[in-house]
């Protein structure tokens, strides 16, 4: 079993940053997958951004040059750096890790609870 625990989220005003961090737990040796989600008030869940295990990041169009995923390993840890921030981004921000072998089963699939991001114009 894996734990997901996301924080940093909070509110600020449009053109502002917040840092998200999202860390497992629950095995030893086991290599995780990463991606971030968010959803907004009356919307579906869409994707935001997606960190391999070589570190190579993927992200979501509406998001691109503003926000930058990077991860530690020794910490199971990745953070999400949201810069120039804008209303649209408001959500929840959920994190998925999906493990990926080592001492854990693969493709075991696990979500965060959230972390609420407001952006005030």
């Amino acid at each position: 079993q894996v734990q997901v625990e996301e924080s940093g989220g909070g509110s600020v005003q449009a053109g502002g940053s917040l840092k998200l961090s999202c860390t497992a737990s629950g095995y030893t040796s086991c290599q995780y997958h990463y991606t971030w989600y968010r959803q907004a008030p009356g919307k579906e869940r869409e994707f935001v951004s997606r960190i391999d295990t070589y570190g190579s990041t993927t992200d979501a169009d509406s998001v691109k040059g503003r926000f930058t995923l990077s991860q530690d390993n020794k910490k199971n840890t990745v953070y999400l750096q949201m810069d120039s921030l804008k209303p649209e981004d408001t959500g929840i921000y959920y994190c998925k890790i999906v493990t990926g072998g080592g001492s854990c089963p693969w493709g075991m699939e696990y979500w965060g609870k959230g972390t609420e991001v407001t952006i005030s114009s």
